[in-house]
């Protein structure tokens, strides 16, 4: 049996997992897909989170996906960051940069199995900020500067892919050559705050092929996260990658308050397998959430399974089929066969929402010296100069 074949049925732990630590965020971006922006009272303690990571030591995770909201904002970010790398579990976390001070970056830099990605969604502050708020574009680049002065190569940027940056692609890679970094781009979904300018965000058909193109030209450079291996019926070359759907297999996401969802871009009740406060923690609702196990079983291909192409694309994303109000076995929204424009027609009025929303919108502010006065404050900015 092929490896990825192995994948499909679900491993006995995930590869590695996305953890949202907070909601709370400086920022509202306009496609965020957790919808975030206050922190929720009932997040995870400290003690908690610590409990969660011994878990994912037992159950030998390699890394976690550390995000939010803005994670840095949480008064005991670098403790847990500490605590996972001392516990065997390697992080990589994302960040706006706002609290990636010289100081913070020196300290990432001397420490082994961290990584850092740094959200980047324009190559101009034009384009960024009109996605993710004033001052938000340099308050990127300054992190980047700082974590090139400390010497930390191969930290990533990431780019979610939009109409409006999809020509900027060789401008985007060039940041990440001036830094020394690795550039990372994925799909924007039409989820949280993403399913409100999904129609007026997302790539053109044209924009696809451009995409395509620029990967197959470009892809052992440059990440993606799987997140476009529905262009593969483009053409005869695949996009590098696992290029299958691993929501509930080899993936899953944990939110601020210890839900757990079998897909970082499906953060709905239809997704919720369960709870790391529930009796035998993430490990249980890993191995016995009857979710995760339908799942793994066989998929159909549904009405996809006689294209040609299924074989390379999948059927596309999960999370943007159920967002659009298309059928989970049918095909992509962005189907490049224009199988998804057609079945977009015929989708009624009632499609799924988001179903959690802790959007507010705050002014974006600089590093201070202090941090939140207290982990359940509902202002992500409590305590910052």
């Amino acid at each position: 049996m092929r490896l990825v074949d192995h994948f499909k049925h679900g491993l006995d732990a995930p590869i590695c997992l996305t953890w949202e630590l907070t909601y709370a965020c400086n920022l509202a971006c306009t496609h965020c897909l957790s919808s975030s922006g206050r922190r929720d009272p009932r997040e995870l303690s400290t003690d908690e989170c610590k409990a969660v990571i011994d878990e994912l030591q037992r159950m030998q995770v390699f890394y976690v996906n550390i995000g939010g909201g803005e994670p840095t904002v949480r008064a005991d970010f670098w403790e847990l960051l500490d605590y996972a790398v001392k516990h065997d579990v390697g992080v990589k976390f994302s960040t706006n940069g706002v609290r990636l001070t010289p100081q913070r970056a020196r300290q990432i830099a001397a420490t082994d199995y961290v990584d850092v990605q740094i959200s980047l969604d324009g190559a101009t502050a034009a384009v960024n900020d009109a996605i993710r708020g004033p001052g938000s574009y340099a308050t990127a680049i300054q992190a980047m500067e700082n974590l090139a002065a400390a010497g930390f190569t191969g930290f990533k940027i990431s780019v979610v892919m939009t109409r409006q940056n999809v020509a900027q692609l060789d401008e985007f890679k060039a940041i990440a050559d001036r830094y020394g970094a690795q550039l990372r781009i994925t799909r924007l979904r039409p989820s949280g705050r993403g399913a409100d300018v999904w129609d007026e965000l997302h790539p053109t058909a044209t924009q696809q092929r451009d995409i395509y193109d620029w990967l197959v030209a470009n892809g052992d450079t440059v990440l993606t996260g799987d997140s476009f291996f529905h262009l593969n019926a483009l053409g005869s070359t695949p996009i590098p990658g696992l290029n299958l759907c691993g929501a509930g297999r080899v993936v899953c996401l944990i939110d601020p308050i210890g839900d757990v969802y079998a897909c970082p871009f499906a953060i709905h009740d239809e997704f919720l397998a369960g709870n790391v406060r529930d009796e035998g923690g993430f490990a249980a609702v890993w191995r016995t959430s009857s979710l995760f196990a339908s799942l793994r079983e066989p998929q159909t291909g549904g009405s996809c399974a006689s294209c040609s192409a299924y074989d390379t694309c999948q059927g596309g994303c999960m999370a943007a089929k159920f967002f659009t109000g298309l059928p989970l076995d049918g095909p992509d929204p962005e189907c490049v066969k224009g199988n998804g424009e057609r079945a977009l027609a015929l989708v009624g009025a009632d499609i799924p929402k988001p179903d959690k929303d802790h959007s507010r919108t705050v002014l974006l502010g600089l590093p201070g010296k202090r941090v939140p006065d207290r982990p359940c404050d509902t202002s992500p900015l409590a305590g910052m100069n």
